[in-house]
């Protein structure tokens, strides 16, 4: 199953993470045909409510007790509001782990991730969610993970705004602290995707160009593995 998902708050055309997201889908819909289950969550149409303080009290008693598995977390609720947000939690978790591959629409807001897309984040990480409770391994260690990203200036390698790149460095620690192995975590990114509007970045062009050009054919690649 893909799980495919969009965190731009710009739903037109302009979107160049929702046109390259759909690059891939596209893509992996026609490989897979009939057989592929293709899901979309589009977090800006649609937020994931932020986790509240019945959310830590219930994950607080639940890594109490160890590796819970999500069928037994009903057990240790104790307030309403507990029952809420583990209602709100639970779908989101078995979409996650239901997924042979996971597609992340990451546009770069403040040199970080969209706030739709960390309440994603915050709300799946549930304590011992994604953990297999008779191994303590990790339930998305076979998971692929492809993360889309664009960036309006150029924080690459050897680049002036190298150091600003919170966004890469932290999809990679967040996925691997998950367990999802690197050779399963893909990372491309789109630089120079502002080229059109910012004077500052007047005679980039061609590079913001080949950029864009060189993530939609590592994607179509991708997806028709």
């Amino acid at each position: 199953m893909l799980l495919h998902i969009d965190s731009s708050a710009d739903t037109t055309a302009d979107s160049v993470t929702r046109q390259l997201t759909e690059t891939f889908a596209r893509t992996w819909r026609t490989a897979h045909g009939s057989t592929g289950d293709h899901r979309h969550r589009d977090l800006s149409a649609e937020p994931v409510p932020p986790i509240t303080s019945a959310y830590t009290t219930l994950g607080r008693r639940v890594e109490r007790e160890g590796f819970v598995p999500p069928a037994k977390v009903p057990a240790l609720i104790e307030s309403a509001a507990e029952r809420h947000e583990w209602e709100l939690t639970l779908p989101l978790v078995t979409e996650l782990l239901g997924a042979d591959t996971v597609l992340l629409g990451v546009p770069m807001y403040n040199f970080s991730v969209p706030a739709p897309l960390k309440a994603w984040i915050d709300r799946v990480t549930f304590p011992g969610a994604l953990t297999d409770p008779d191994t303590g391994e990790s339930l998305l260690r076979h998971t692929r993970v492809v993360a889309v990203m664009a960036r309006g200036g150029g924080y690459g390698p050897g680049t002036l705004r190298e150091h600003l790149d919170f966004q890469m460095p932290y999809l990679k620690a967040y996925f691997g602290n998950l367990g999802v192995p690197p050779e399963h975590l893909h990372l491309v990114a789109a630089e120079l995707t502002r080229v059109d509007v910012l004077p500052q970045l007047a005679g980039l062009e061609d590079l913001a160009a080949a950029s864009l050009t060189r993530a939609r054919a590592t994607l179509t690649e991708l997806a028709a593995a």
